[in-house]
Order: C-alpha cells, then structure tokens, then sequence
C-alpha cells in the first residue's frame, strides 16, 4: 500500500507542476572569422593558406548558423503545434506513455535512474505517475535492494551547466526562480546532496524530455544545451570508469515525432537509443534493441 503521506505530497507534486514555468533559452551567436590583412610578397604562400583556411572556417561557420536558423524554425513549428494540443488527448498521451514506462521490464529492471521533473507550460510528456512510483520506496544508501536510486537535473547557470541531485522525497524538490521544479542542493540535515557524476555506481537509464524527436535517434532540445552537454559528460565518464552506458530513452507525444532527416544535428547534439510514444517503445540503437528485447 502507498504510505498515508505519499498521496498528499503526490497531490503537491502535481500541483508544482501544472503551475507556470518559464525557460530561458540561449541562443548561440558565434564570432565571424576575419580575413587576414595582407602581407608582402614574399609571404605568399603562407598568406594563401591562411587564406583557405579563413575561408573554409567561415564556410563552417555559415553551415553551423544555417543549422542554428534551421533548429530555431523547427522549434517555433513544434512550440506552437503542442500549445494547440487537445488537453484531452495530452492527458491521455501522458497515462499512456507512463504507463508503458512502468510496465517495460527494461524500467523494473533499472536500479539507478535520471529522470526529468516535468513542467506543464513547457509542455513536457508528464512524469509525475513514474516519480511517485519511484518515490514510493526509494533505495537507501544506494542499496538498490530495496528500491531505485533517483537523480534529478537541478540548473546551475545559463551556461549549460546543469547536475544530476539524488531525491528520496518529493519534498525534496523546490521551484527555482523559473517557477521548475528541482532538488535543493542539500538536504533536509544540511548535506550535500549526491552528485551523479560523483556516485560510485552507474545509472542503467535515463528518462530524457525534448522538443522532437525522430526515428533515427535524433532528438531537438530547447536550445540551452543542458542535456546535450551533460549527457556528454556523463558518457566520458562511464567510458573512462569501463562501465555499461546507460540507455538514453525520450518520452515523447505522438505529434513531437517527424520525419527522419527533418530535426538538423551538429557535432554537439547527442542522439536517443529509444523513444516512447503512446503507440509504444520504438527502440533505435542496437543497444535498445538488445538491451529492451522487444
């Protein structure tokens, strides 16, 4: 049975989270090459290379902010195809998604996990139903015996930085100054709360949100680069420590995924190996397509 408590604090839970949240987002803005200034004759050679190489760097570059235009566009279309979502069919799309989550045996399996805590006004797939199932008997010091160990992403600053906190309660989460939801960066006893990039032990999954998505893996954030560079991080880790890298699996309403070769990528952008719709899990990698076993 569900602890007296937990309904109550599930009720406040929701209630954070169907609240108004605003996202900064920021917008990359790189400095333009100049072209060298000439030199005597004698230099020539070494001038023309200089010059190809200027040229081919603001070819680059001009490819990158084409990208950037292309991803800003997209977002725009996306941004205002769930603002006209049917509530109705939102509602039903998020009990579908979480309870396809809870039933996977890749997720009863997990021991440790990052999930992201939802926020209505960005229009997230709700993950309120799998962190009180999750809540609802925690592990204690890591003993994944007798529950999921949980890490949550708590923002640092606008520049991409963001952490992965340890949370055992939903009274462990604060809204921050955009009205979102996160852990506080110590505990009820004043102690630094445990840092995933610090913990001793790897997480099996994460549970990523996005903007969109497709088939082939590629997923569209909000243009903060917090996830992106994060993951990133996270899996420079886990390879220099020779664990197994966890699954990267999006939760995503039908109408957030495209056509394959729509959503644009750059170097930076790290890709899913799953995504799970309302239709159900559409494994990508060859690690989801072994590691789910569907």
């Amino acid at each position: 049975m569900r602890p007296t408590g937990l309904s109550r604090k599930l009720k406040q839970l929701v209630v954070s989270m169907t609240q108004p949240c605003n996202f900064v987002t920021t917008t990359t803005n790189p400095l333009l090459l100049s072209r060298p200034t000439s030199h005597a004759p004698r230099y020539s050679h070494s001038l023309s290379f200089t010059t190809m190489m200027t040229n081919n760097n603001n070819e680059e570059q001009d490819h990158l902010n084409a990208l950037f235009k292309q991803k800003q566009l997209l977002r725009s279309r996306v941004r205002k195809d769930l603002k006209n979502m049917d509530p109705t069919l939102r509602s039903q799309e998020d009990n579908a998604i979480q309870s396809i989550v809870l039933e996977s045996p890749w997720f009863k399996s997990s021991q440790r996990l990052c999930a992201y805590i939802s926020c209505s006004s960005l229009r997230e797939v709700d993950t309120s139903k799998l962190l009180s199932e999750i809540l609802q008997n925690p592990a204690q010091d890591d003993n994944t015996k007798m529950g999921k160990t949980l890490y949550v992403p708590r923002v640092e600053d606008k520049n991409s930085h963001m952490r992965m906190l340890n949370i055992s309660s939903i009274d462990d989460l604060i809204a921050n100054s955009m009205n979102i939801l996160e852990p506080a960066s110590v505990d009820g006893d004043g102690n630094e709360r445990k840092n995933v990039m610090q913990a001793n032990e790897p997480v099996d999954l994460f549970l990523l949100p996005g903007l969109a998505f497709d088939r082939s893996g590629r997923r569209l954030g909000r243009g903060g680069g917090y996830y992106d560079t994060f993951l990133k991080n996270y899996q420079e880790l886990v390879k220099a420590r020779d664990w197994k890298q966890p699954l990267l699996v999006a939760l995503s309403y039908s109408l957030q995924i495209l056509d394959d070769g729509v959503i644009p990528v750059t170097a930076n952008d790290v890709p899913v190996d799953a995504l799970v719709s309302p239709a159900g899990v559409i494994p990508i990698s060859p690690d989801a397509l072994d590691r789910m076993k569907l």
